[in-house]
Order: C-alpha cells, then structure tokens, then sequence
C-alpha cells in the first residue's frame, strides 16, 4: 500500500488501529505474525564451508591431484610441497572472504535499541524490535525513528534523511495527503523512515513497516548479494581453466606417447606430474595477493584504506566513477554565497543599519555551544553565519529588539516569523520561500514583484536555494498572534541564495578523471536544478550531450530505452537505492567497470555491487563503509584520482609478473616436454620444478610490485576490461621466451651429459633458474631499456635478484640442501658456463625491445 497517498484514517482502517494504540495482546499477535523489528542476515556460509570454498579451483585441484599421485608413488617430499603451498592459498582466501560480510551487523546498529509508543491508550517504552505494524509510535527531537511510520500529527517536525536519501537539508514534515504521482522518498513528506533521525519537534505516527519490509531492510536485501569480481579476478579465473584444462592435454599427449614408445609407467607417471607441477604457477597467487597489499599499504599514505584487496587492482579499469553530490564533491555545509537587499524597502527602526542582515539575524533560532560551535538547522546555521561575519550577531542585536513573540515555521505556511519590540512599535520579520512572500506583500509593493522574481528565478536555475525576508511594523502585540493578521502587508527586504558548495579540490579532480579516459557521474537525491548546477561548475557536464535525469523520469524508462542512453546521463537526480543499482547494473552490461562514492545509507546496494565501491571515511555511515571496498580517509574526491593512479601501477606490474612467471613456466615446459624426443633424460626433478616456481619467480615477483609507474599512466585510457591476459602480445612472448628458456635448459642438459658431466642435473637446474632472473631484470619495462631506466629505480629487485642467486648457491653448495634437492657442488668453471648460458635469455629480451623501439619511431 503507498501510505504516504492515502488519508490517515485510511492508513488507520488497513492497518486495523487507531491513535490510541494497539493493545498488549494485540502487538503481542501481530509480533508472532509480523516478526521481530530488526535488520535480518542472509544465511552466511559456515567456517568449513568458507574453506572448502578455497579448494574447489580448478588449479588447486590439479595440484591436489599431483600431491596425491605423488605420495603414492613414493615422493613424498614432493608431497608435503604441494600441499603446504595448496593449504597457504586455502588461508589466504578463507581470511579475505571472512572479512567480506559486516555490513548486516552496521544496519542493525542503527536501530533505535528503545521506542515510545502508545499500548492501552498510554505511553511506555519498548524494545524498538518488538515494534509492529498498527503500533502508535511517538517520536521527538534527538530520537532515531524505529520504523517506517506514517505521521498522524507533526509539530515543527524536521528529520535528517540524509544518510537514506542523500539530502543535505532537514525534510519538514507534516500529515497531509500527497496527490497521486511517483514521489521519490526524500518527497514524501507525510513518512518517515527506520534510521532516520528528527532533529526538532515532536510527532506521532502510525508504524506501516517493520524490519526487511522498512525502506531500510529493503537496502538490506539489496547488500545481501554476491561480489562483484574484479577484472583481474575475471581474467586470472578464464586464464587458470585455460591453463588447467592445457595442462592436462600436454599430460595425456606426453603419457601417450611414452606409452607407445614402450617408456616405464612408473617413469611416465612421475614426469606428468613434473609437467603438472611446471605448468601451474604455484606462486601466482600468493604473489598477487602480496603486491596488491604492498599496494594499499601504499595507498593508505594517500588517505585511501582498501578493505577488500583486489579493489586495489581493479582501479586501472575502471571507466566510470559514479558519485553521491553531498559531502563528496561538496562540502555538506550551506553557506550563503549570494544576497540581494530591496532598494525600496525603508524601516524608520532600521535606518542606521543594513535591513537584510538586522534580519537575517533576528529571524533564526541557532545558537553557540561552549566550543562556539553552531548548533541548529543547516540552513539557517548559514545564515547566522554570514550576518556574523558581517558583524550582525542576533544575541547582541536583541539587546536593541528583543524577541518578545514569534511563528515557528511550518511547511503549510513555509514561513516563519519573529517579532522584536522596539521603541517605535513592534518589528515583525518573516523569514520563507520568495515565492510565498510575493503574496503576502503590501499592494503598493506589486509593481517591483515581476523584477524582483526575475532574480529569484535566475539564482534558482544556478541551484541555490532560494530564502526571502520580508517585514513591517505594527503599533504594538495584538491578542491573538495569527499569521493572518501578522504575516500581511509586509514590505520586501530582500533575499539571500544558498547553496553546499563544490569542493576545490573535486573540480580539478574530475579534470584529471577526464584526462584519464574515466567518466564522472553525479548519482543525487537532491533536486534536479542543484545537482546540475553543481555538475556544470565541477565540470562533469561539458556539452550538450551530456544528460540530466530525475528518478521519475529513470523509473519511466525500460531497460531498452535506459540502455539506450546511460552512457551519455551525467547527472541523475532524486533517485533511490534501487535506481542507484539499477544505473551501476546498465553501465556494467555496456562493458564499463564502475567505481561509485557514496556516505549513506542509500549508497551501500550500489557500493558493494560496484566494481569498486568508495566509501567516505569522516561523514560516512558505518553500512557505507562495511560495504564497500575502498574508503576516502580524508573525505576527498581528488583521493580517487591518486588511487587510481596507484592502481593503474598495481595492475601494469602484476600483468609484469604474470609475464614473467609464466614466460619461466613455459620454459620450464619445453625442457621438460621436449628432453625425451631428444633421448634425454627428464632434465628436472619435481621439488627442483617447485623451488622455482615459489623462490625463482616468487622473490622477483614480489619486486616487480616495487616498480615505478610508467609514463603517462594517467593520460592513457583505461584498460579495456574485456580483454584477456594473454592481449597485447602477451601470448606470443610467453611463448617465445619460454622456448628460449627451454631451449637453453635442454642445450646445457645435452652438452652436459655429451661430456660425461654427473651432475649435470645441477648445471640444468642453475640454468633454468638463472635464465629466469634474467628475464626478470629484461621485462622490468614494456618498453624501455633496463640500462636506461637503471638498476636502482627498483631497489627490492636488485636486493631480490642477489638474494635469489645466494639460496641457488646455497642448494648447490650446502651438503644438507645438497641431500634434499639431490644436487652437487659445481666447479667454478662449469658454475662459469650455467650463467653465460643463463645470460642468454636477458640479452634476447633486451634486443627484441629495441627492435621494437626502432619499429615506433
């Protein structure tokens, strides 16, 4: 039922109540039939179930597999290996994912933990979850509203809904019927909702909705929803099935072979698992997982907390940054910023001082704390700020016109006013909407109305919000103090325009964004002429192209017609949290990867179903923060542009390391896969397979993180979600550079064994590890030359590097190491020939890069 179109009494008759309240055995009834009036979880996976979740990638199963055949047929030390890097993984992803789902337990917080309501006809307090619907709840200033309620009686009722709504100003509220339309929930001024908070007043209203079936729960149901996976989690996925589905080809063609060739079962078996073991890159996961939290260890520095690690690479991708207005790209904070004073307007009393700020002064009831800070409603906290400033003070100024009466405001009247005893008789200011002003306004005054509107009208189209003063004097305080006999025959003085003004710093922020390839996006439950105003200012509207849409206008259009246009909407107005799911949901079936701020409680749907979610870490409720992946520490949208940067870095190097790593790995294919068609023996054993594959490329791999961004990162577009690891060549150099690799290991194995060399299982497997640092320094750039961009840039890779060729010297020279990795010491001689051979692959990738630079010019 939509309570907020219907009469009271109707709300009263559905809901079988009455403003007395319900009875105690009545709520009793409907408490068992309703529910209980809290946030409920979805059903969250168990602590086992969260682990064998880590276990059903298909990778990891492989890897199982290996470990199994490998203790049957008796290497056990093998086995140990492959099951201690298989349970570190398992770990890993356990921990991440536990993390993953607090934002449940915020939306609970924000219930109110009592409510006053009436049972039996009287009042009494009760736990805010045994609410129900019928209940009369009573609700006044500094209280959270337990429940969706529609209002019986209001008594200069203001709340803040902006935490759901994402209006920066106090909603009044009132009792009156709505006529029939579509009215977003920061308009419907006849409801308040569970969460929210009044700030002045007090009022009763009838409870319409309790727990998930409150506009609250509703955002709930929305969290509760599977995450989103970054792009890097997309490709790593596609590339692990490739590769595992690759690797058990070449295992079944290797073990097919050799079984027509008449090889040993037992030999075929253990030389499948090597090529298994070669293939799969062990490391990858733990390195990724490490250089994105090198990353946002990094990006804390910048005032940007991840709360979800590959959040941090999914930065590079991103396309589209939809943002809320309030607090982030401005400063939630009104302030008066134009004003205009009635040249006809003269006041014998206020002869000697400006009229407009004398009543922007008196009309207010602000006041100071003992720290000197404001305290009352935005709004006219702004205007007593800026008569302030101008040396108007209301406590000084009501020594000479003291208040005596006064009209609170209501939202019928949309007017309020204040009236201040004076020698020359009574001063009445009247403080409202200009347009209300107008008619209530002297006769003789009709004549400056048309100019006077004119203004108005065109300080309304910037997005200010529009307030008029106008006054008179009367010979003295009537009986009866009416707004009919008090708020007449005024005289205009004048009007002030206020806005929440753009941060700084958010204007030069989305230039950057813009420069960047990255669309900006106002997502806004303010009203439609504000947002585009402020859109126009910060220069996310630029061109005639670039759209402005209300929520109604969003809810009007099918998804054909929505898809049709999202790309070229920069400003959405007056929308709700579905509207804010529904705009990421289109962007991303376009292919776009979508980054979205917000602080409220509106805002978490969208933040956790985002390809990145931002939250706001100072004005931002603690739902916003739980939900999301990422959170501004310092509240400011230029943070972004210095995140994305990082994360445009973050993901160019761990594209460098997978590269990298499976450039090593393809060698280490080829030599295996290659050695008996050339009657060699295997040239590698499983544990040597394994200690490459974690020290060789782990060490290395982790230093690669440290590597400076290239060039022009962030005047680049981003990088295409869409494609593949394996796009911009990436394939064809895991390819070649693999069988470079390959091609040297297999050369030393044969020339080793050709001259009687018996170990010359340690020369193959030094040169196999050496080959691969080599191409570790070579692929520290896409493009320049390791001389040219110099040895020191990247200092944990020289210090990787060194470390890395001492525990290599350490197995080949230590006779404990000697026994577990079955090597032997070599001569300096022959330790001479594995690194010339070694060096090998380093200059190749060098020479191809140079070539390329040659083709470039």
């Amino acid at each position: 039922m939509d309570f907020h179109l219907v009469p009271v009494a109707e709300v009263a008759r559905s809901l079988t109540t009455s403003p007395i309240g319900l009875t105690a055995d009545t709520a009793q009834q409907r408490l068992a039939e309703y529910g209980k009036n809290q946030i409920e979880d979805a059903r969250k996976k168990t602590v086992w179930q969260l682990l064998l979740h880590q276990l059903t990638d298909f990778m990891i199963l492989v890897l199982i597999a290996a470990a199994i055949i490998s203790g049957l047929v008796g290497e056990v030390k093998s086995t140990y290996v492959i099951l201690a890097i298989v349970l570190i993984n398992a770990l890993v992803g356990f921990f991440q994912e536990y993390r993953a789902e607090k934002a449940m337990e915020a939306l609970k917080k924000m219930a109110s933990a009592q409510a006053q309501v009436l049972r039996n006809n009287r009042a009494s307090k009760v736990d805010a979850s045994e609410l129900v619907p019928g209940d009369v709840a009573l609700l006044e200033a500094g209280t959270i509203i337990p429940a969706d309620v529609r209002f019986i009686e209001t008594h200069a009722l203001k709340v803040d809904e902006s935490s759901l709504t994402g209006e920066s100003t106090n909603v009044e509220k009132n009792t009156g019927v709505l006529p029939e339309g579509d009215y977003p929930l920061g308009d419907r001024l006849n409801m308040g909702y569970k969460g929210t908070f009044v700030t002045n007043g007090r009022a009763t209203a009838y409870v319409v909705g309790t727990g998930m079936n409150t506009e609250l729960g509703r955002i709930a149901k929305l969290i509760q929803t599977d995450e989103v996976e970054t792009p890097l989690q997309k490709r790593l996925a596609v590339f692990g099935k490739s590769l595992s589905v690759a690797v058990l080809v070449l295992c079944l063609i290797f073990f097919g072979v050799g079984w027509l060739r008449g090889e040993p079962l037992l030999n075929l078996l253990l030389v499948s698992i090597s090529l298994a073991v070669a293939a799969i890159p062990e490391a990858l996961p733990a390195v990724v997982t490490v250089a994105l939290a090198l990353g946002a260890k990094r990006l804390v520095k910048s005032h940007a907390l991840i709360r979800k690690l590959p959040a941090v690479e999914t930065l590079g991708s991103v396309t589209y940054i939809c943002t809320d207005k309030t607090g982030t790209l401005t400063l939630n904070k009104m302030t008066v910023e134009e004003t205009y004073e009635s040249p006809t307007f003269t006041l014998p009393v206020l002869a000697n001082s400006n009229g407009l700020l004398t009543a922007m002064a008196l009309n207010n009831d602000v006041v100071k704390d003992q720290d000197g800070n404001w305290l009352g409603d935005s709004t006219e906290v702004a205007l007593a700020q800026f008569a302030a400033d101008k040396t108007y003070v209301r406590s000084t100024l009501e020594t000479q016109f003291p208040r005596i009466a006064e009209l609170p405001f209501d939202s019928q009247r949309k007017c309020m006013t204040t009236l201040h005893q004076t020698p020359e008789g009574i001063l009445c200011i009247t403080k409202g909407a200009v347009g209300v002003l107008f008619k209530q306004l002297d006769a003789s005054q009709n004549a400056s109305i048309p100019d006077l509107r004119k203004r108005v009208d065109a300080m309304a189209e910037q997005g200010y919000r529009m307030l008029g003063y106008a006054g008179k004097l009367i010979p003295q305080l009537p009986a009866n103090i009416a707004p009919d006999t008090i708020e007449t025959g005024l005289s205009f003085i004048g009007f002030a325009g206020l806005i929440d003004p753009p941060r700084d710093e958010a204007r030069q922020a989305v230039t950057e964004c813009k420069a960047a390839g990255i669309i900006p996006v106002m997502i806004t439950g303010d009203h439609k002429l504000t947002a585009k105003a402020v859109a126009e200012t910060l220069g996310i509207i630029s061109s005639a192209d670039d759209l402005v849409m209300t929520g109604s206008e969003l809810a009007n259009l099918d998804e054909a017609a929505f898809d049709a246009v999202v790309e070229n909407v920069r400003v959405y107005a007056r929308v709700d949290p579905e509207q804010k799911l529904r705009i990421i949901s289109a962007l991303q079936a376009r292919h776009q990867f979508v980054a979205m701020t917000g602080d409220g409680v509106n805002d978490a749907p969208a933040l956790k179903n985002a390809d990145i979610g931002i939250a706001m870490g100072i004005n931002g409720t603690e739902v916003a923060k739980e939900a999301a992946h990422m959170i501004l520490l310092d509240d400011n949208f230029a943070t972004i542009v210095k995140a994305v940067k990082h994360g445009r870095r973050i993901f160019d190097n761990i594209l460098k390391f997978i590269r990298y790593i499976m450039s090593g790995n393809a060698g280490e294919i080829w030599a295996i896969f290659l050695a008996p068609f050339f009657g060699l023996p295997i040239p590698l054993l499983a544990i040597h397979i394994l200690w490459i594959n974690l020290l060789t490329d782990g060490l290395p791999g982790l230093a690669l993180a440290y590597e400076p961004s290239e060039k022009n990162s962030m005047k680049r577009p981003p990088i295409d979600p869409r494609q593949t690891i394996f796009a911009g060549g990436l394939g064809w150099f895991i390819l070649w550079v693999g069988l470079l690799i390959g091609g040297a290991t297999i050369g030393i194995e044969a020339w080793s064994i050709h001259h009687g060399i018996g170990h010359w299982q340690t020369m193959t497997f030094t040169v196999l590890c050496f080959s691969q640092l080599g191409n570790a320094i070579a692929i520290r750039s896409h493009r320049a030359s390791v001389f040219s961009i110099g040895p020191f840039s990247n200092k944990p890779m020289l210090g990787a590097i060194l470390l890395t060729v001492a525990l290599q010297l350490m197995i080949i020279y230590t006779p404990f190491f000697n026994n577990l990795f079955s090597t032997k010491p070599l001569t300096l001689t022959e330790l001479g020939i594995t690194v010339a051979v070694s060096s090998l692959t380093f200059w190749v990738v060098e020479l191809e890069k140079w070539v390329r630079r040659l083709g470039e010019r």
